[in-house]
């Protein structure tokens, strides 16, 4: 019973919920590489979790009336998006209050990782998939992310203060 629960809401949350970790940790890394106060991390974090989240919540109805989708459940699957998003960004908020910096990057990224490894693992248990193999997929995309997101603030540290 809560696998077919599960199975029917993780096509509501699976777009949020990884959007909203990887653009976390996007914004942590890039942020704290570039030497940008907590206080700015926050607000990048609110406004991703609030102005992005809408955009792309808007986007997925738009796309879904396009599908020709029941309009009682494309409103569930953007009210879906939307609270996934905002819950976990507002989850690496608390992380970034809750440690220093070294401290707050390590938690976000572990929290990150776990949170989209969970993920995949849901994703993957519920199409019968390799799981090992959607898992280094999953966190090698993430990776590649927080990496460039590291570079990129590395970079306007460098040459732009």
């Amino acid at each position: 019973m809560v696998e077919k629960m599960i199975a029917l809401k993780l096509p509501t949350v699976s777009f949020g919920a990884t959007s909203a970790v990887v653009t976390s940790m996007g914004v942590i890394i890039g942020f704290g590489a570039g030497g940008i106060s907590k206080s700015t991390i926050i607000a990048g974090l609110l406004i991703v979790g609030l102005a992005d989240n809408l955009t792309d919540s808007l986007s997925i109805h738009i796309y879904q009336e396009s599908e020709r989708l029941e309009q009682r459940a494309a409103f569930r699957a953007t009210i879906g998006n939307f609270a996934t998003r905002l819950i976990i960004s507002l989850s690496f908020v608390a992380l970034v209050f809750s440690f220093s910096s070294t401290n707050m990057l390590l938690a976000c990224l572990g929290w990150g990782a776990l949170l989209l490894a969970d993920l995949t693992w849901l994703v993957a248990k519920n199409h019968n998939a390799n799981v090992a193999t959607e898992l280094v997929k999953h966190l090698a995309v993430a990776a590649a992310v927080v990496a460039a997101s590291f570079a990129t603030g590395n970079l306007i540290s460098a040459y732009l203060q």
